[in-house]
């Protein structure tokens, strides 16, 4: 199981970190991880990636240059760091897992992960 958390509200312009937990097992460099989101009445789509081994990272091209993800396997946590952040962002964001490593074309493919959370809220908002 994994467990999203670090959502809320805040102003345009502001900053979250979001952390993905697991719980039941060992988030350790078997593991890729994925966040993504979805607004109200749109699709789920990825937001990052990060590898298991060797920390390479995937963004979509309306985050990158303000959200960052990084993982520390001793705490069994993945975060994700967003900055300036916009109206747009306003979704609840998830987490999820697999074991394996995943090509640039797939990682923000949601059939990719076996593993999901159930989501935390993320509201921009002024």
């Amino acid at each position: 199981q994994l467990v999203e958390s670090g959502g809320g509200l805040v102003e345009p312009g502001g900053s979250l970190r979001l952390s993905c937990t697991a719980s039941g097992f060992i988030l350790d460099y078997y593991y890729a991880i994925g966040w993504f989101r979805q607004a109200p009445g749109k699709e789920r789509e990825g937001v990052s990636y990060i590898s298991g081994i060797g920390g390479t990272t995937y963004f979509a091209d309306s985050v990158k240059g303000r959200f960052t993800i990084s993982r520390d396997n001793a705490k069994n946590t993945v975060y994700l760091q967003m900055n300036s952040l916009k109206p747009e962002d306003t979704a609840v964001y998830y987490c999820a897992a697999i074991a394996a490593r995943l090509p640039r074309s797939s990682w923000s493919d949601a059939r990719s992960y076996n593993y999901w959370g159930r989501g935390t809220q993320v509201t921009i908002s002024s």
